[in-house]
């Protein structure tokens, strides 16, 4: 049987960029869009050409290879002719191979926002797609607020689908702009569309996740007729984002109920690489990667319950809905003092460590992982000082260095202009082959001046560790008072793109964050040597 093709078109770079507190620069979008295009998308949109400087300048010359770069803008306003609206003359200019125009559908908007009646709205639409078709470039038009100007005026809406096709559009794209439009509305309404004379094969979603229902309404919406879908990297997008497109490729690559009808232009091996573009872009963006994110997240084949971790030993499937190479994530069995014996045998395994379920070693890691843990530690989120503690208890972790003592000082004092301002110093003294060597280092906050003074002098082991970041850090209270124990959480990143998890608890928050910073730079060396088994968190 042949399959029909999916196409998949992302949005990242403008409908993504409306999240809160993302504003990308021009080289972020060359960036993105490198990774895009490398990734094998069909489309990549870069933004909205001579709305802002940055769009302009980003769209002077063609940014992908293999994806059609797409420019977005509005149809032409009423009362102008095609070949006088600067709008659209602005992306006619552009550097793209298509051109994505938003349209209202719903015809409240039109009168409200537009503020023209319903026929000029029609002849604006197709006026422009005309315009963009005889330039040479592939025209589609987003259908805005598409479901719900639907089901206010159904006649309408479809008006401004079947005008936009009929004008020779190459995709109408249906838009759930509000996000409030359920799966079972989205399948009805695709269907009425491909009835009123748009073809499947020419219709595309654009689904937000107001109602966490964004990928749903997108595959409700496949499997009504539409070969086009719309989204974002890791599903940011303005208020709760948009489709995930990293949830809804390997769901249509993998899934059998998806993968014996429908072909994406992603093949095996690109999807192996998936993972890591998620958290690439993560990366890019600064934050840390959602752990339970599905098929790229570190939990997203975690397993903490014994029962679970023992089926696992016998045949993954029992407790994996794929296999996680298939998206290029890892198996990852989690321990805790709700673990038996099998999370920390299969754990141990995972980094390269045979033991045996009688072995006394194993009853000992066990024992002092339950007690840890009953005093705050929680090792199924810090995988990195679990592996040192089970290197520590069943092997040898090589003295790589010493620290002899450290101190933190908080002042709070005026500067030379009188400004007041709080200043953290701390002093480290560290043993390295016998060498006493003595840093101070001044940082924002004691915690980052005690991580900046550790590692500024580690004598032969510095140059392993220049390229070692902090990318996260998490303190909780465990209990009341002042005098609480405090857990530290502090998650690391190397140039490798391996992140890894540590923990520290003490009654002292500097204390608890050094327990912390001591084992990643510790992991970080072990790993170096290939002796840390695979990182904790890729």
């Amino acid at each position: 049987m042949k399959k029909d093709r999916i196409y998949l078109f992302d949005t990242t770079l403008r409908d993504g960029q409306q999240t809160p507190g993302i504003d990308f620069s021009v080289e972020d979008k060359i960036a993105i869009a490198g990774l895009l295009d490398a990734f094998g998308l069909d489309y990549v949109e870069g933004g909205y050409p001579g709305a802002n400087p940055t769009d302009t300048a980003f769209f002077a010359k063609k940014r992908t290879g293999r994806a059609k770069f797409v420019a977005f803008g509005m149809t032409k306003r009423a009362g102008i002719s095609a070949s006088n609206d600067p709008g659209l003359a602005a992306l006619l200019d552009s550097k793209s191979d298509a051109i994505c125009l938003v349209a209202k559908s719903w015809d409240y908007h039109v009168r409200v926002a537009l503020g023209c009646s319903n026929e000029e709205n029609l002849t604006s639409i197709a006026e422009s797609v005309k315009a963009v078709v005889a330039s040479g470039r592939e025209a589609m038009v987003d259908c805005e607020h598409f479901f719900d100007g639907y089901k206010a005026n159904p006649d309408y809406a479809l008006a401004c689908a079947t005008t936009a096709y009929a004008s020779g559009a190459r995709w109408v794209v249906l838009c759930d702009t509000n996000g409030g439009t359920q799966p079972s509305e989205v399948q009805a309404i695709v269907g009425a569309v491909i009835a009123a004379g748009v073809p499947g094969e020419n219709l595309g979603i654009h689904a937000h996740n107001d109602t966490g229902q964004a990928v749903a309404n997108s595959l409700a919406a496949v499997g009504a007729g539409v070969r086009q879908i719309q989204g974002t990297l890791n599903g940011i997008g303005e208020r709760c984002g948009n489709a995930n497109l990293v949830t809804l490729i390997p769901t249509l690559a993998l899934k059998e109920a998806y993968a014996e009808r429908f072909s994406i232009g992603i093949d095996t091996e690109d999807l192996t690489g998936l993972t890591k573009l998620a958290h690439t872009f993560d990366e890019l963006l600064n934050r840390s990667p959602d752990h339970q994110a599905p098929y790229v997240g570190a939990s997203a084949f975690a397993t903490k319950a014994g029962i679970h971790a023992s089926a696992l030993l016998k045949d993954p499937r029992t407790y994996e809905h794929v296999t996680p190479e298939s998206v290029g994530n890892l198996r990852k069995v989690m321990v805790s003092d709700q673990g038996g014996k099998a999370n920390f045998i299969n754990a141990l395994k995972l980094r390269g460590i045979t033991v045996g379920k009688d072995d006394p070693k194993l009853d000992r890691l066990i024992q002092i992982v339950k007690e840890r843990e009953a005093t705050g530690y929680a090792y199924e989120g810090a995988d990195a000082s679990f592996a040192l503690l089970a290197y520590r208890t069943l092997g040898t972790v090589p003295d790589f260095f010493h620290v002899e003592s450290f101190r933190v000082m908080v002042e709070r004092r005026y500067d030379a202009n009188g400004q007041l301002k709080t200043v953290s110093e701390a002093v480290v003294r560290v043993i390295v082959d016998g060498e006493t060597m003595m840093s101070v280092a001044e940082g924002h906050g004691p915690v980052n001046a005690l991580d900046l003074a550790l590692r500024k002098d580690l004598g032969k082991f510095q140059a392993e560790i220049a390229d070692l970041e902090l990318a996260d850090y998490k303190v909780r209270i465990l209990n009341g008072g002042t005098e609480a124990i405090t857990r530290v959480l502090i998650e690391s990143t190397d140039a490798t793109g391996a992140r890894w998890w540590t923990v520290g608890v003490s009654d002292n928050i500097i204390d608890a964050s050094f327990q912390a910073l001591m084992d990643s730079i510790v992991y970080k060396l072990m790993k170096n040597r290939g002796e840390a088994g695979r990182a904790a968190a890729e």
